[in-house]
């Protein structure tokens, strides 16, 4: 899948996909993000497409690992389900194919958290019974230690979350906010204090003041808390982690 689009990174205005044919032939279609239509729609030149990325969201790599490379290469090319071109920006290409000048690397760095007890995050809505909010830290990483490439070093991170419970304070606000009322921040990172070329950020996670009915109909069936998923991306690695959030 190919997705055209312009700054900031959630902001797809248009999103082109594969038809399937019975035939040999590549179809590509083009359709506009509804994003990209609210631009074109105001017709004063905020519509332009700037640059592009290539995706792998329909590619299953345990394929590789089953049939081994060459025959799991076929079976990828020839079985894999095809993804036609979505007018939702935040459901097409979640996992952004990324490239990388340097032909002798072998490790590929990923993300881990501190602040966060077995991936869940606690918080409450009054500060009068519990914390509203708390910090978390995200690190580059790479297995067996060594100094990451310079050009997989996060400068920024893309933070997601529910925009109706959630926020991250001092940033002045989300850079955009989809359909589902998800939020999307970009954040730059720490500076950098070590000698391994390793990205962090320090962020603080806050609940949102809503009301009882509004937590009751949220919360799990059967318990007491709203539980919601924060997602954080390294725009340059791609690496990926979440954790879980629980509000009461």
């Amino acid at each position: 899948m190919i997705e055209t689009q312009a700054w900031p990174v959630e902001k797809k205005r248009c999103i082109i996909g594969y038809l399937d044919h019975s035939t040999n032939n590549i179809i590509l279609d083009a359709v506009l993000t509804d994003i990209g239509r609210q631009f074109l729609a105001r017709n004063d030149g905020s519509f332009s497409i700037v640059k592009f990325a290539l995706g792998d969201d329909e590619i299953d790599y345990s394929i590789i690992k089953k049939f081994g490379r060459t025959v799991g290469k076929e079976k990828i090319e020839k079985n894999t389900p095809v993804l036609e071109a979505l007018t939702r920006g935040n459901l097409g290409q979640k996992y952004r194919l990324v490239s990388i000048s340097n032909p002798n690397l072998t490790k590929l760095p990923s993300l881990s958290l501190t602040g966060v007890s077995d991936s869940t995050l606690s918080l409450t809505r009054s500060t009068t019974a519990g914390d509203i909010s708390k910090k978390v830290t995200i690190e580059q990483s790479v297995s067996g230690g060594g100094v990451l490439a310079p050009e997989l070093t996060d400068a920024s991170f893309k933070v997601t979350i529910d925009n109706l419970f959630l926020s991250i304070p001092g940033l002045g606000g989300p850079d955009s906010i989809n359909a589902d009322n998800i939020a999307t921040y970009i954040i730059p990172a720490d500076p950098i204090t070590n000698t391994s070329n390793l990205g962090a950020l320090t962020m603080t996670i806050q609940a949102k003041s809503v009301s009882n009915s509004v937590h009751t109909t949220y919360k799990q069936k059967g318990g007491s808390v709203v539980q919601k998923v924060v997602e954080i991306s390294g725009m340059n690695s791609g690496a990926f982690t979440s954790f879980k959030v629980q509000i009461s």
